[in-house]
């Protein structure tokens, strides 16, 4: 199992090294320039000055060096372009909580109603309940987010007024867009547990438990869901790192202060070290997740360790 681990560790490291390589130069290949508006009613010796404090006058291999030091050697990020002082490990570390608490809540009620409905689904298979959980996943996949953030608002604030339509601050601000953010993934997670479920429940394993008098409960939860959920838990992982990002739009409507505007504000303003400071935070989440998902998988079933580790 530590060899297992060390192995996917060293291709998390690459993975990420790879991530931050190719971001910095598609970034740098968008065509305008972070500085012109500001730098537009300068003179040409100040203008000149600011280009080469921050090293925009340099070869872009130059500027990547230039990052890679302050990265390892100086554990900084620096600073936004848009917007001069203000430090991108501080913006992360201020905007991050918000947008995680959202994504979280929203993730972890994915999971647990569609992984639920799954469920129901399979056990039920042509029955009503099955038609309604599959209706309810066209909905979820059909629907856009923001439509449903929409429908959310209009339905729970201004006619029931049970939650408050923007702001943040207290837990109720968090209940709708939670909800908006979850629709889509209550949906897959459905979609994927019933599939799985439904595979299961054929297997030989399966029939020989039943034949051997295996009691109904032990049967649901030792031999079919186990091994159903294991698809589930794979796109828990990125869900989770996602979840940083995912919901900028959720974010926008309901005028939560998170991390996804700043994303998509920074890509519009070309503010390179902003764009490349959150790419790592997201790339790293993600690289992280997936390496914590191998884990799991190895612990939940070691054939997967047992076969990888002979790679």
């Amino acid at each position: 199992m530590l060899k297992f681990i060390l192995k996917r560790f060293g291709y998390m490291i690459v993975t990420l090294f790879i991530a931050i390589t190719i971001t910095f130069m598609l970034i740098h290949t968008i065509p305008g320039d972070p500085l012109a508006a500001m730098a537009r009613n300068l003179p040409p010796q100040i203008k000149a000055n600011y280009y080469e404090q921050h090293g925009l006058n340099k070869p872009v291999i130059v500027q990547y060096q230039k990052f890679l030091e302050n990265l390892i050697v100086h554990r900084s990020l620096g600073e936004s372009l848009a917007y001069p002082g203000r430090d991108i490990a501080k913006t992360i570390g201020e905007h991050a909580p918000i947008s995680a608490r959202i994504g979280i809540q929203a993730v972890a009620l994915g999971f647990t109603i569609g992984v639920i409905l799954g469920i129901v689904a399979a056990f039920n298979r042509g029955k009503w309940p099955d038609y309604l959980v599959m209706f309810i996943a066209i909905l979820g996949i059909s629907v856009p987010g923001f439509v449903v953030a929409s429908l959310l608002q209009l339905g729970f604030t201004v006619h029931l007024r049970w939650f408050p339509t923007t702001g943040w601050g207290t837990f109720k601000h968090t209940v709708l867009p939670s909800i908006a953010a979850a629709f889509g993934g209550i949906a897959t997670y459905a979609r994927y547990m019933r599939a799985n479920c439904l595979d299961v429940i054929g297997q030989d394993y399966v029939i020989t438990a039943k034949a051997k008098g295996v009691s109904k409960l032990s049967l649901i939860w030792k031999h079919i869901i186990r091994n159903a959920i294991l698809p589930a838990i794979t796109i828990l992982g990125p869900q989770l790192a996602m979840i940083f990002v995912g919901g900028f739009v959720i974010e926008t409507i309901f005028a939560i202060p998170g991390l996804g505007q700043y994303l998509v504000s920074a890509i519009n303003d070309r503010d390179y070290p902003m764009v490349m400071g959150q790419t790592m935070f997201i790339s790293t989440l993600l690289i992280v997740s997936l390496f914590v998902v191998d884990i799991v998988y190895g612990l939940v079933d070691p054939r997967i360790r047992v076969s990888k580790g002979s790679r």
